[in-house]
């Protein structure tokens, strides 16, 4: 028996039957770092870290007394300082006739497993607090822990998650084959990557995903650990950074050739009207000028849609009530629509005002109306909503692209065979359709997006296949009066017999721009140059209007304007242009009380801008 306890690879002691040791092995003095014969008696108890002194001893005692087994877990100190965690179990040892004669036990070094627990506890610790969510599995793959995150994320009580395949949480959307790969490469190593998921409540969302083994003790994977991030509001704002390239390379497309374009669909359009005038209605040719002269609209209303897009064409918001203008469009809207879809307009009493151009605001409605027309089947109804709006942070979380503050919401929706997902991302986008090749450009909801943007708006769409559809725009409010819309100015007329001094770089239109005028009865005055400009209006005695481009060499519309100021301070001017606003607002000429016309223009239009300015 002694041979065999002092070889032993666990601590060993005997006691008497009072309890007191007699006897402990070379193990249980290594163990405690106490020699043998100090630990004689109750002097074991010095070995014991102070705070597991009072506890060991009473249970020893309880157990003494009731002559029952022993076991407690408790810590030695030895005398360099170093901590051993030991569990201790003795037995009562008896005569023949049941007395106890004393106790025979041994301590086992457990610091290994207390390391483990600890560490664990923290690392539990560790994994509630952290905002990302946390999971481990077992090698059957099977969920043994999960963390606050992951109960808030996924919307699952612990007590329904724990013990089942991580499979539950998968989404099908995801590649096939793709959670085996990650399970495998986790078992052999890691795995980092972005997945998708489903909450409880079915909400698929995205998740990025790092893996990595647990070991025991012994470096043998006893299950893995992963921690993932739920990525919904970065994915969205990269599709927004996304969203925002393309149009800025939109933008960056049209801006470039929207000026030599609309120029030269100016003098086209400008001409064929012109023939147009001079022709005979019954006239064969008649009938083909205006198709030259049609489809010279369309091509410059195509790029008048690109630029609204890209958020550069010249607009003059003014102060305007939606509910009114509402009230004004609503003939246009039904001729738009059709008989056979019915319209609905709910506006909301005390609106507040919206800075916007009004002409902004019929495109916006043309388009929807266009793209819900094209959307129902035989009959049907479109519903346009107007309220007021206060936005806070609380709404971000669902919808990131929003900014917080009041708006004035368009809300705008039709009986149609309604969108998916899919569809829906890419709406926006130009020249995207889902319509039948010759029924739309594909340029109508990229419109909308780009006036929205353009007024620090923006814009929602809720839509499932054959549940119809409804866009919400959010225009921000402005506070102040709003202008009385009118339902169509009087008539200008167009023929005058003033004097017009009309400056252009480019000839072909500076020719054009002339033969209007002088065809609706102006003494005009050309000039090639801002130079040339200057030397007529020396030596001419009067001139009563100054219709200039913007952008020419040497000098631009604003400082020829100036110049000519200090020498006819009562002269009248109109800025042309078929540069975007960007370009156009740097030379200063898009404040307010300034006259602007777009190029490319009709003579008609050119004439009715040259009345309304002289006319005050």
């Amino acid at each position: 028996y002694q041979t065999l306890t002092e070889a032993s690879p666990v601590g060993v002691f005997r006691t008497n039957a009072n309890g007191y040791t007699t006897y402990v092995n070379p193990r249980w003095c290594q163990l405690s770092g106490l020699p043998a014969e100090e630990a004689q008696g109750d002097g074991w108890l010095r070995a014991v870290h102070v705070e597991d002194r009072e506890k060991l001893s009473r249970g020893w005692k309880e157990s003494s007394e009731a002559h029952k087994d022993s076991i407690a877990e408790y810590r030695f100190v030895r005398p360099d300082g170093t901590i051993v965690w030991v569990m201790g179990q003795a037995v009562p040892e008896l005569d023949a006739m049941n007395q106890i004669l004393g106790y025979i036990g041994t301590i086992t070094d457990i610091t290994d497993r207390k390391r483990a627990e600890e560490t664990g506890r923290l690392l539990s610790h560790t994994m509630e607090g952290i905002s990302e969510i946390a999971t481990i599995t077992d090698l059957e793959d099977r969920l043994t822990f999960v963390n606050e995150a992951f109960v808030r994320t996924y919307g699952y009580d612990r007590s329904e998650v724990l013990g089942r395949h991580v499979g539950f949480l998968w989404s099908p959307n995801n590649p096939a084959g793709l959670l085996n790969e990650i399970l495998r490469q986790s078992r052999t190593g890691s795995w980092k990557g972005e997945i998708l998921n489903l909450t409880k409540d079915g909400r698929e969302f995205p998740l990025s995903l790092h893996t990595s083994q647990v070991r025991d003790e012994h470096g043998t994977t006893i299950g893995l650990v992963g921690i993932s991030e739920d990525i919904t509001a970065r994915k969205q704002l990269e599709a927004q950074l996304h969203q925002a390239q393309k149009m800025e390379a939109i933008g960056r497309l049209a801006g470039g050739v929207a000026h030599d374009f609309n120029n030269m669909i100016g003098v086209i359009l400008g001409y064929a009207k012109l023939i147009e005038n001079h022709l005979n209605p019954l006239d064969p040719l008649h009938r083909n000028v205006q198709a030259i002269a049609s489809a010279a609209e369309r091509s410059a209303n195509l790029t008048k849609q690109l630029l609204a897009f890209a958020r550069k064409q010249v607009i003059a918001p003014v102060p305007l009530n939606l509910n009114e203008s509402l009230s004004l469009l609503q003939k246009m809207l039904m001729r738009l629509i059709g008989e056979d879809i019915a319209l609905t307009l709910l506006p909301s009493d005390h609106l507040w005002n919206i800075k916007i151009d009004p002409t902004q605001v019929d495109q916006i409605l043309a388009n929807l109306a266009t793209n819900a027309r094209d959307a129902i089947d035989d009959v049907g109804t479109i519903t346009i909503e107007t309220a007021n709006i206060s936005i806070d942070q609380s709404v971000l979380k669902e919808h990131p692209e929003f900014t917080p503050g009041e708006y004035v919401v368009l809300a705008f929706s039709d009986t149609g065979k309604g969108m998916d997902k899919t569809t829906q991302e890419r709406i926006f986008e130009p020249f995207f359709t889902t319509k039948e090749e010759g029924r739309g450009t594909g340029l109508g909801l990229a419109t909308v997006f780009g006036i929205v943007k353009q007024n620090n708006g923006f814009i929602h769409v809720y839509s499932e296949p054959g549940q119809g559809s409804t866009f919400k725009i959010y225009l921000p409010r402005f506070y102040g009066e709003a202008e009385a819309p009118t339902e169509g100015r009087e008539e200008v007329p167009l023929k005058g017999t003033e004097t017009v001094l009309v400056v252009e770089d480019e000839e072909q239109l500076l020719e054009l721009s002339c033969a209007a005028l002088e065809m609706f009865g102006y003494t005009v005055l050309s000039a090639k140059s801002p130079g040339e400009a200057i030397l007529l209006s020396e030596r001419t005695e009067k001139i009563d209007l100054l219709v200039t481009d913007v952008v020419m060499p040497g000098m631009n519309g604003k400082e020829l304007k100036e110049r000519l100021d200090t020498m006819r301070p009562g002269m009248k001017t109109i800025f042309m242009s078929g540069y975007t606003a960007d370009v156009v607002a740097n030379r200063g000429i898009l404040n307010e009380g300034v006259f602007f016309l777009q190029k490319p223009f009709t003579p008609q239009a050119l004439a009715k801008k040259v009345r309304e300015v002289l006319n005050g």
